[in-house]
């Protein structure tokens, strides 16, 4: 399967954390493929970030609010009519939710309830949702610390509360489609609901707090020596434009073809990208030019996994999706990206050509 610009141009979409890392390059997707864009989700947490420089509330409806407002969530998705929701909206920290477990457990998990039943509310007033998305995370598995990867029906679990607020919004998930939305009786509702699970994403326009590469960009440039605290860790690193890829694709094909797709996905990337934080951090000092601005951290930390994969066969075999940029082209766009931000760049238009880059395969 392809991204058909031909089905998305004029498409309305609802995306919940459009003000964010990912939102934000999924807006300006959308908005290239021709669709109307409502995105719903809180300001920008960080200064910079990319919703702002790149000026993506320009190119959509944006409503400012907490996932957790019930109210301004209905109504938003009653005016917006949506035919495909992506909900991203989340706290996406894991040490952050080891100091603000309730938070997270609110946001991650009674958010999706809201949207879901926003969703089943809204059926009944006639909004018709074909497609909705919710994008949980890798972290979602019990973590066995497996050499192979993690298949969409291996168990859930988490063992911080941000892994495991990601587990419980799965098995939210799971429950309003059986309950609501089932898909043997698609027929009557016209609703498929899926989930997607991706790995550490990285790219430009990143500037969380306690993300390696915002971490790295941030010692970069203030000339402050950054402590890696787990350089032994293995991550999925993937650049975002994948999984967003497969989220697009994933929701094309529930639109289209119906409950085939109303499942859980694996987006991550090869085996072979699959890289330690030390060498991550070492490839970013060697394309940057500088290599003293980092140093090994042995004190203590609070528990993350070692390794984590997943095995995403499921989405190359029935969606065609797979990724196209290995570890260290991705890492090549992403420097290249801050770079250009500290020369004062147009950004908007860098995100397009490195999107266009992506879309035609180029290095």
């Amino acid at each position: 399967m392809v991204l058909s610009s031909e089905f998305w141009k004029g498409k309305k979409v609802m995306i919940t954390g459009h003000t964010g890392f990912k939102g934000s390059w999924l807006c300006l997707w959308l908005h290239a493929l021709g669709a109307e864009v409502t995105g719903y989700g809180l300001e920008p947490k960080s200064t910079p970030n990319l919703f702002t420089v790149a000026g993506v509330g320009e190119l959509c409806r944006s409503v400012i609010a907490d996932i957790r407002d019930q109210g301004t969530l209905l109504q938003t998705l009653l005016e917006a009519q949506p035919e495909v929701i992506i909900h991203m909206a989340a706290q996406p920290l894991v040490r952050y939710s080891y100091q603000n477990p309730a938070e997270t457990y609110e946001v991650n998990v009674m958010g999706t309830v809201y949207l879901l039943d926003a969703v089943r509310i809204a059926a009944a007033q006639d909004v018709h949702v074909r497609a909705l998305l919710n994008v949980t995370t890798d972290k979602c598995y019990e973590n066995q610390e497996w050499d192979w990867g993690y298949r969409e029906d291996d168990q859930l679990g988490g063992y911080d509360p941000y892994s495991n607020s990601k587990a419980c919004s799965e098995l939210v998930t799971a429950s309003y489609r059986s309950s609501y939305f089932n898909p043997d009786d698609y027929l009557s509702h016209g609703l498929c609901v899926a989930t997607a699970r991706a790995g550490n994403v990285i790219g430009g326009g990143d500037w969380s707090e306690d993300r390696i590469i915002p971490d790295c960009m941030r010692a970069l440039h203030s000339g402050n020596k950054l402590l890696i605290r787990n350089p032994s860790a293995t991550r999925p690193w993937q650049h975002v434009l994948e999984p967003l890829c497969g989220y697009l694709l994933l929701t094309q094909s529930m639109v289209q073809h119906g409950v085939e797709f109303s499942a859980a996905w694996n987006f991550g990337p090869s085996d072979e990208n699959e890289r330690d934080v030390e060498w991550l951090v070492w490839k970013i000092a060697e394309l940057w030019g500088k290599d003293d601005f980092y140093e090994l951290h042995s004190g203590p930390k609070p528990h993350e996994a070692t390794n984590l994969r997943l095995d995403s066969s499921k989405a190359r075999r029935k969606l065609g999706w797979f990724p196209k940029w290995n570890v260290e082209r991705g890492l090549k766009h992403t420097i290249q990206w801050y770079q250009a931000y500290q020369r004062q760049d147009d950004m908007r238009r860098l995100c397009l050509e490195q999107l266009n880059a992506y879309t035609s395969n180029e290095i």
